[in-house]
């Protein structure tokens, strides 16, 4: 049963000495059961502000929401090790886990402890030090998803990240960079001969650097004219190259040009001629197919070669992706193409590039009107006007 007692004594210089009810120095401790039968008390100097506890208290066991005081003594970094050792995290995912707990500058402060101004500093000094918006969001989605857990635990009773003002990112059309035809020919030609595929898939393909990287001859079906997309490429700790499946269970099928598939079938009679199907495409030495810092020590060489700035090895699944989108293909044509898990996914990205109402209802009249009186984009005198009889 939970109540309010006065304490009678007190520390003075390590001795313990009488107080009155109303004395100098008086405290007051609430007493109470936890949810597990425990008796746990704590002290105040003013009643009201025990009573107030307790009635806390009594509010949070009712709505099962009670943390237990103990609980949030554990620091952040002690509490992330058990939380990331619970997880079916990815090498990529862990280290980036890693990176934005570590970048806090938190870890030795207790859960219970951690304050809304905290979580504000951090950000401020992110943004202070350049980093990107979008990579500043990560790092707090990162860390919010460990304090999420703290919650959901009951180590804490609320995230002190919720609801956090995080720099203004621009808006996806304004950051997107869509390539153009002649600048991924341009540094395509510019690119070392066994790259010059690598590119290829990329921009006609949509294969993301990873995926390109951990392709083997033997996916590529030049019957069906399509690739299977099974494995990506990823650089491991200590500079170890990992092969697992591609990102978000994005296994694919991806429907081939004929242009991409001569180009292929070009490169693997130059470079991998008399190789047994289950050899990489793509080799940076021997055995061993290349990860991020060789594709892109590769594509920035080429790009230099080619006089083309500003433009990522990514923006060509950009590029690949705004050409579907062009030739008229819907949302779920282009979510399998790329191997996005969602459909969202796929709208959130690239939204702005779809024709909206207002571009096909234009679009329509146009054709209706060009029907009825030709073409007027010259002027009037030169369209070719249709005569209908009286």
């Amino acid at each position: 049963m939970a109540h309010i007692e006065d304490r009678w004594e007190k520390s003075v210089k390590g001795q313990r000495v009488r107080t009155g009810r109303f004395g100098q120095g008086n405290r007051w401790r609430a007493r109470y059961l936890s949810p597990d039968g425990r008796e746990r008390s704590r002290t105040f100097a003013r009643k009201i502000d025990a009573t107030r506890f307790l009635t806390t208290v009594e509010s949070d066991k009712m709505r099962g929401s009670y943390v237990d005081p103990d609980a949030g003594k554990v620091t952040l970094a002690a509490y992330f090790a058990d939380f990331s050792d619970r997880q079916l995290w990815e090498t990529g995912t862990r280290s980036a886990m890693n990176l934005a707990v570590r970048c806090t500058g938190l870890g030795a402060t207790p859960l219970a402890k951690l304050r809304r101004s905290h979580i504000e500093t951090w950000v401020k000094r992110m943004s202070a030090d350049g980093l990107a918006p979008g990579t500043i969001e990560t790092r707090v989605n990162n860390v919010r998803s460990v304090l999420h857990a703290a919650v959901r635990d009951q180590v804490i009773a609320v995230d002190p990240s919720d609801n956090i003002v995080l720099p203004r990112d621009r808006r996806r059309e304004a950051a997107m960079v869509l390539p153009t035809a002649e600048q991924v020919a341009s540094v395509s030609a510019a690119a070392s001969p066994w790259f010059e595929a690598f590119v290829a898939l990329a921009a006609f393909a949509g294969l993301r650097l990873g995926e390109a990287a951990g392709t083997q001859v033997g996916d590529i079906n030049f019957l069906a004219r399509s690739l299977d997309v099974r494995r990506q490429v990823q650089r491991g700790g200590a500079g170890a190259i990992e092969v697992r499946a591609p990102k978000y269970g994005s296994e694919r099928t991806v429907f081939l040009a004929d242009g991409l598939l001569g180009m292929l079938s070009q490169h693997i009679a130059t470079h991998r001629p008399g190789e047994d199907p289950g050899r990489w495409l793509f080799e940076a030495r021997p055995g061993k197919p290349p990860h991020q810092n060789t594709a892109g020590y590769q594509w920035r060489r080429a790009c230099r070669r080619a006089n083309v700035s500003g433009m990522t090895l990514h923006d060509l699944r950009h590029f690949y992706a705004s050409g579907l989108i062009a030739a008229g293909c819907d949302v779920v044509t282009v979510q399998r193409a790329l191997g996005h898990a969602k459909a969202t996914t796929t709208l959130n990205t690239y939204a702005h590039l779809w024709p909206s109402a207002e571009d096909r209802t234009r679009q329509a009249a146009g054709q209706l009107f060009a029907a009825a009186f030709g073409d007027f984009s010259d002027g009037p005198a030169t369209a070719q006007r249709v005569s209908h009889p009286i």
